[in-house]
């Protein structure tokens, strides 16, 4: 039986769901914190050391979860991720991928670069640039939302729609990340799209309770067709520009009806778009990851 290491710190529900789908397909997995792996530069013994591991290095590395911390930490836990990708060990997603889409202001330059319709952009360290910027949006009618270039499920959003509300205009440790706010309407809603190897799979319309239409703030689920074509290419084609194994991307939908991509996520979670999609999304990332998985040689691995 093949052996999958699951990085999470917190495996929930998702992670017992993706237990399953792996153990159904003749693997086990084990649940593994960065936070306890360690690189070994010793003469003997494996480069890499995963809990659950000490003796083989994985078939295959899922990663859930990347822990918070300071930069030196975060890099350390990216450079497991990378130290396994060169040894061969097939990581899903890699860590360049979560490089990319963790930092929003990345994610926004690759976008832009590609021609992905995403909203203006503004990544400054300068308060006072950042309140020149936000005055001469708001005095042409563009509400503006601040952002911490990381984070996720809505956390530290804030929304500026008058002069008087930039007193308390928002960093994120001394960088200003700024973004033209995109109305869909009266009824705020966006759509989630889950893709796995370059193929939309999954889709649901997130209808918020406020502004926010992330399902950690309240935000209420429907079912989604993968029908609208022009939905599920662009989402395929911002994944495809971050090159990505699988994502959750976030777009909405303007008073004009044109898309634009607002974010992407590496890590995504799927329980609120599994409640409204007949796909299995578990069993499709496992049957992707696994794939992969049994395509790949890697000698270094089976090193003793």
């Amino acid at each position: 039986m093949g052996r999958i290491a699951i990085i999470t710190d917190d495996p929930g529900w998702h992670g017992a769901r993706l237990r399953r789908a792996l153990t159904e397909r003749g693997y086990d997995s084990t649940y593994a914190s960065l936070t306890a792996c360690r690189l070994n530069l010793e003469c003997d013994g494996l480069p890499v050391i995963l809990p659950g591991f000490e003796d083989k290095l994985p078939d295959g590395v899922f990663v859930r979860g990347v822990p918070g911390g300071s930069l030196e930490q975060v890099v350390f836990y990216l450079d497991v991720l990378h130290a396994l990708k060169a040894l061969g060990i097939p990581v899903y997603n890699d860590a360049r991928a979560i490089e990319r889409t963790v930092d929003k202001a990345m994610t926004s330059f690759l976008l832009k670069r590609a021609g992905i319709p995403t909203p203006p952009t503004w990544v400054v360290s300068e308060r006072e640039r950042a309140l020149a910027i936000a005055e001469r949006e708001l005095r042409a009618g563009h509400p503006l939302v601040s952002k911490p270039l990381f984070g996720s499920q809505g956390q530290g959003l804030q929304r500026y729609d008058t002069l008087d509300e930039l007193t308390n205009l928002s960093d994120s440790n001394g960088v200003f990340y700024l973004q033209r706010f995109v109305s869909c309407g009266t009824e705020p809603h966006d759509f989630r799209i889950f893709v796995i190897r370059g193929k939309a799979v999954a889709a649901m319309r997130r209808c918020g309770v406020t502004w926010l239409n992330n399902i950690a703030q309240g935000a209420r689920c429907e079912p989604a067709r993968l029908d609208d074509l022009l939905l599920c290419r662009l989402a395929e084609d911002a994944v495809n520009v971050l090159d990505m194994d699988y994502a959750g991307v976030d777009i909405i939908r303007d008073v004009q009806g044109r898309y634009t991509v607002i974010e992407i996520n590496s890590v995504p979670a799927w329980k609120g778009l599994q409640s409204v999609s007949k796909a299995v999304i578990a069993e499709l990332l496992a049957e992707d990851f696994l794939g992969q998985c049994r395509q790949t040689a890697y000698p270094e691995a089976a090193a003793r």
